[in-house]
């Protein structure tokens, strides 16, 4: 065995999943021995057999893999319970590998994964689901760049067919239950300045600990940057499906039309719903030139 083939092989076993009971596998996908295949290139000691020293590089490989996920999730976590967490993040794991040289894209998927996996949480799925789209949303406000906002000539130059871009930090979320509250709780040990949620001004008395009550009340919520701090603000309807066509590219006259699709609202309510929302939206610099990504290419 070459030194090609030696790291070929290493790297085979250590990132091979483990059993779900974190223990390493005892057979390969075409039944070989896995302690025969470490006894042809992992020397024993006398204390560990090649099959256990392997076994130990295998499992911290996983290990680490799931704490990184963790680490992203942790009101999923609390939600689930750490045993059920940590078996839901192994099997995902195991048909979501890391194909990325940073860890930080591991749980890019997790939420779309969850929504055929409702075995983890039968009950609560939508619930679960919520919490986990609103914690990666978390992940992408805090890391994507934000761009100069438009600025008030750039707003009178506007026009029916044009096109606004928005901030690429900026997450629209479209949820079943009111999630923010319960992941505001989860990280109420992180300095205020982490994560904030206008939330907490709707509710006049949040005094209890541990996890809030989760009862299923639809909100919309704008997750966004400022100072490098991440807030979640409840946005009404309108507001949600205003700003989701602009971020899809429809012209204003586009997105105004189906942000008021079927409303019962009158036209003096609806341009008040409008104006309402440019204001807060431009005020909170959501509005943005057209950008690029780190390719070059136009997102």
């Amino acid at each position: 065995m070459n030194l090609l083939e030696l790291q070929r092989r290493m790297f085979e076993d250590v990132r091979r999943p483990l059993t779900s009971d974190f223990a390493m596998q005892q057979k390969t996908e075409d039944g070989r021995s896995i302690s025969e295949l470490a006894e042809s290139y992992v020397k024993p000691n006398d204390r560990l057999t090649s099959f256990e020293r392997l076994e130990i590089y295998n499992r911290q490989y996983w290990f680490r893999t799931i704490a990184a996920v963790s680490e992203d999730f942790p009101a999923l976590a609390a939600v689930l319970g750490s045993k059920r967490f940590d078996s839901l993040v192994l099997a995902y794991l195991k048909e979501n590998s890391s194909t990325s040289f940073t860890l930080r894209n591991l749980g890019a998927r997790l939420p779309r994964w969850l929504e055929d996996h409702p075995e983890f949480a039968p009950t609560r799925h939508a619930l679960v689901l919520d919490v986990a789209r609103l914690e990666w949303a978390y992940v992408e406000a805090f890391d994507k760049f934000a761009t100069a906002p438009l600025t008030l000539e750039d707003f009178a130059n506007l026009g029916d067919d044009s096109k606004l871009f928005l901030q690429p930090h900026l997450q629209l979320l479209d949820l079943r239950y009111p999630v923010d509250e319960l992941v505001l709780a989860v990280h109420k040990e992180a300095p205020p300045s982490d994560i904030a949620s206008n939330a907490v001004s709707e509710r006049k008395q949040k005094s209890r600990s541990g996890l809030p009550r989760m009862r299923r009340s639809a909100i919309h919520l704008a997750v966004h940057r400022f100072d490098n701090s991440v807030y979640y603000r409840r946005i009404n309807r309108e507001a949600f499906l205003l700003l989701s066509a602009l971020q899809q590219q429809h012209t204003l006259a586009e997105a105004m039309e189906l942000a008021f699709a079927g409303s019962q609202l009158s036209p003096e309510a609806q341009a008040q719903k409008i104006q309402d929302c440019f204001a807060h939206a431009a005020e909170l610099g959501w509005f943005c030139r057209q950008h690029v990504d780190l390719t070059g290419l136009q997102k």
